[in-house]
């Protein structure tokens, strides 16, 4: 397959991203043979500056912040690492987020704080952390057969309790 026109065509069945500040082959690697093994779903993988490039999924390497956007909204299952932008579109779109962590282990990040934002997101409803590469897969076609649960609403704002107790602290 070859680079999509970012501007053609319907949100894909399963988007998924790399981000946008380094590449994360191990997870390029895996939803394209996820994509070969489930030729009936449109995969679309968001590669950014990595040197991977999908043999079986449509793939681009960037795209506008609406067109993410309007991917994550149409897909059925979102897949990234995790990272905190990721996690908040999933949210904020009301999309299942399956999550690949980055590991400092396998030179993927430079620390491994995408590990512990797994641990304390991925008991969240609607957000999903996969283990390794098979758990990826796995539990991929796993959500796509249940439909996944959508991940909890957060708000914009915080609580008013929250900002009541601020303001009464700094007027202390």
């Amino acid at each position: 397959m070859t680079a999509m026109d970012t501007r053609a065509g319907n949100a894909p069945d399963v988007f998924v991203s790399v981000g946008s500040m380094m590449p994360f082959e191990r997870l390029v690697h895996a939803m394209d043979a996820f994509a070969q093994a489930h030729p009936d779903l449109d995969v679309l993988i968001q590669i950014g500056r990595g040197r991977t490039e999908p043999a079986h999924a449509r793939w681009l390497r960037l795209m506008p912040p609406a067109a993410y956007k309007a991917h994550v909204v149409g897909s059925r299952l979102f897949v990234a690492h995790a990272g905190m932008g990721s996690i908040i579109s999933a949210i904020e779109a009301g999309k299942p987020l399956l999550m690949l962590p980055r590991r400092q282990a396998l030179g993927e990040h430079n620390t491994e704080h995408q590990m512990a934002t797994a641990v304390h997101v991925g008991c969240r409803p609607g957000l999903y952390v996969a283990h390794d590469e098979t758990d990826l897969v796995v539990r991929a076609a796993m959500l796509l057969a249940d439909s996944g649960t959508a991940p909890a609403p957060i708000s914009y704002f915080a609580a008013a309790e929250l900002t009541a107790r601020i303001k009464a602290f700094i007027d202390a």
